[in-house]
């Protein structure tokens, strides 16, 4: 079997996914990990963040967390989980840390032949003819470069870090005008929990956004400050941050998280029956919908903040919050106080809402506004045809076919960009899908049907998820986007007893498939025999000689893990540092 040599980019939950998957193929891949420790946003969040869900639905399927961890793990607690998870398979062996992916670029075949291929890669296969190549510039700890010739490359870069989303200013009304201190929530989550809190003490805090991040920065400061100096959030978006999945006892799962709710929805490539029955089916959804708001407004609309969008396009877009505890306690009380206004800008005393005469005197602002995730991905490339079509535009989704290959970039895979309600278990099953492909398990379709596919499902965002379509969330169409994995590994997707129980049931994972069917497994024998490139100054090249495992990969139960936060940009917005993972 030929030998070929795979580069992963990112040591979070989907990098360590994608080395365990690879790993059990027989691929040994070298993993790029730009940080000192493995975990992704969960490298940088203090010891007083927990899970917001138990455990179980927070692990990965094959590995158990031990029975001494709490039901709510905490940040070391969960460190230590991936930590072991990454010794237990292998993984920690393949990641290089402090080594960070400067650029990449296509190497072996013109972009002229790439842009007019029919087949991906030119073949549709993972390699292509093998004529093509990934060559990657990576700076380590001491700043030296190093030129790495792969095969293939997964990104496992994600999205809720590293390019904060800064709001933009007229000339003279930004930051430049404040006398105050301000910084970004990515900023602030990188700061130890008791220089944070050393920070807001006594000071006049003013936070951007009402999502994840911001919602958590503020209950800090109320925690530190209290009335004497209540924290006030700028509200430019109202959002349905809720105090728990439960509405009028019904977990809002059953209403929105079953085969059943899906029957509801227009599909991406369904056909005429099924959309028969989606329209036919309108009116009930907009039933289940009224009766969600009917509970989850009640605390809203004492503050005027009832969103303009339904609750259903906010779970279509990922962009529903779980409220911090004692969130609106806090705005009983008068700690933290809401400001609704769609634009602001600074002056010397601190903040000017739009239409207001008198500033928000502040002395630190804060924005929880997101990241540029696209941006971060596009910076990964230096040619200007990749970065002209690696994310697509404003005006539509960031077109990936599977929301893992864009189809008209060669050997490359991208995890853990599109959302869903079950973030963990999903990256999981795209890992599995991803080495399944590389493993010569199926062949993509032409570029045309992978378009024509990527366009169907852009117009389900769309016409669901109002202008958050640029979030590329597919929860509440997580199973049926779980099915056509499923059925490109060749897996039987339908695991439970009798036709109601497939069609109404619950999991525990919250409609995350809990069993798929083995799937024959190939034997892709990778090694890593790096290419060797001539550079300039402080740049060398390195030769790795890389041995084969030889295991057979087998499809295991999966459990949903909990969503990540959300930020407040209505595009870009993600959560991410101490307070994005949930």
């Amino acid at each position: 079997m030929e030998k070929k040599r795979v580069a992963i980019v990112g040591a979070g939950l989907s990098g360590l996914a994608a080395c365990k998957h690879l790993l059990e193929r027989g691929c040994r891949p070298v993993v790029f990990e730009a940080d000192t420790v493995l975990g992704g946003v969960w490298a940088h969040t203090p010891a007083c963040t927990k899970l917001q869900t138990p455990r179980p639905l927070y692990q990965y399927s094959d590995f158990p967390w031990p029975d001494s961890a709490t039901e709510f793990p905490d940040h070391r607690q969960v460190m230590d989980y991936l930590g072991a998870y990454a010794r237990h398979f292998g993984v920690l062996d393949c990641i290089r840390f402090g080594h960070r992916v400067l650029g990449m670029e296509y190497v072996g075949v013109d972009e002229e032949a790439v842009a007019a291929w029919e087949e991906w890669s030119g073949t549709g296969g993972a390699f292509g003819s093998g004529d093509g190549e990934w060559r990657l510039e990576v700076a380590n700890a001491d700043g030296d470069v190093q030129t790495h010739i792969v095969d293939f490359v997964v990104l496992c870069i994600g999205r809720f870090s590293g390019v904060p989303n800064i709001p933009t200013f007229p000339p003279g009304k930004g930051p430049e005008a404040f006398h105050g201190q301000v910084m970004h929530s990515m900023d602030y989550s990188n700061m130890d929990s008791e220089k944070a809190k050393e920070m807001m003490e006594g000071k006049r805090v003013t936070v951007v956004g009402y999502l994840k991040s911001a919602l958590e920065i503020a209950a800090e400061c109320a925690e530190v400050n209290g009335t004497e100096r209540p924290c006030t959030m700028i509200v430019r978006t109202k959002h349905w941050n809720i105090p728990h999945y439960y509405a009028w006892g019904v977990h809002i799962s059953k209403l929105y998280l079953n085969r059943f709710a899906e029957f509801l929805i227009h599909k991406p490539g369904e056909g005429l029956l099924l959309s028969l029955l989606a329209t036919t089916l309108t009116p009930l959804r907009w039933i289940f919908t009224k009766f969600a708001e009917s509970y989850y407004s009640i605390p809203l609309k004492k503050y005027g903040m009832v969103p303009d969008h339904s609750i259903f396009e906010a779970l279509v877009a990922c962009l529903v919050a779980i409220a911090p505890k004692d969130h609106y306690k806090r705005l009983d009380e008068g700690s933290i106080v809401l400001k609704l206004s769609k634009t602001f800008t600074f002056c010397k005393e601190g903040v000017l809402l739009e239409g207001e005469s008198s500033p928000i005197r502040s002395d630190i602002v804060i924005y929880g506004t997101g990241y540029r995730g696209d941006e971060k991905i596009n910076n990964m490339f230096k040619s200007e045809y990749f970065r002209s079509i690696a994310v697509g535009s404003t005006s539509t989704t960031l077109p990936l076919y599977r929301e893992v290959i864009h189809p008209k970039i060669p050997q490359l895979a991208v995890l853990g960009y599109s959302e869903s309600l079950s973030n963990l278990y999903t990256t999981e099953i795209r890992a599995k899908w991803i080495t399944h492909f590389m493993d010569g398990g199926f062949r993509l379709p032409c570029i045309k049907a992978m378009q024509k596919d990527v366009l169907e499902w852009e117009k389900y965002m769309k016409r669901y998820s109002r202008g958050y379509f640029r979030r590329s969330c597919i929860s509440v169409l997580n199973i049926w986007y779980n099915d056509q994995l499923c059925k490109d590994m060749g897996c039987n997707p339908r695991r439970k007893n009798g036709f109601f129980a497939e069609l109404f049931e619950i999991d525990p994972a919250q409609g995350a498939f809990s069993v798929l069917e083995a799937s024959p497994s190939l034997s892709l024998k990778c090694t890593q025999k790096w290419g060797r490139v001539g550079g300039a100054a402080k740049q060398k090249v390195t030769s790795t000689a890389v041995p084969l495992v030889a295991e057979a990969v087998a499809v295991v139960p999966f459990l949903r893990s909990e969503t990540y936060g959300v930020e407040e940009d209505p595009v870009l917005a993600g959560g991410g540092g101490r307070f994005g993972v949930r």
